[in-house]
């Protein structure tokens, strides 16, 4: 199995989105631990994020799924902006019910063009997955 070794701890992936996207101060998840290829990330339950049925969109579970591999990504490759998703597929497993959305985000594939990365996303834990997510990202060159 590849070794991953992350540049960038919890503190300094959340502090420099922060910093690259001031305007959006409180709309990003934060990335509460980085480990070698791993990431977990927590966005707090707030109005606006049902859809009809009381269940957590799936648009607001996607944009997660995006921004867990994100964090990821910048976590094992530094202060890199650039890096774009090039490819999202997701699987909605169950009804993400009213509550903190967690997700877990494992590094599958770090090359010089690519990064594969495998998202989980729950809100009653995860042994009960709500969506689960491939995400690949163009690392800038």
């Amino acid at each position: 199995m590849a070794k991953f070794e992350p540049k960038l701890d919890a503190d300094a992936v959340n502090a420099l989105l922060r910093r690259a996207f001031p305007d959006a101060e409180g709309a990003f998840p934060t990335a509460t631990s980085v480990e070698p290829g791993r990431v977990r990330m927590l966005a707090p339950y707030r109005d606006g994020l049902l859809r009809p049925g009381g269940v957590i969109s799936g648009p607001v579970l996607m944009s997660l799924a995006d921004t867990a591999a994100y964090v990821l990504v910048l976590a094992h490759i530094g202060d890199q902006l650039m890096a774009v998703t090039s490819q999202l597929n997701m699987s909605f497993l169950r009804g993400a019910k009213p509550g903190d959305l967690h997700a877990e985000a494992e590094m599958l594939r770090l090359g010089r063009r690519l990064a594969i990365c495998d998202v989980r996303i729950w809100t009653e834990g995860p042994d009960r997955l709500a969506a689960q997510a491939n995400v690949t990202y163009a690392l800038p060159s």
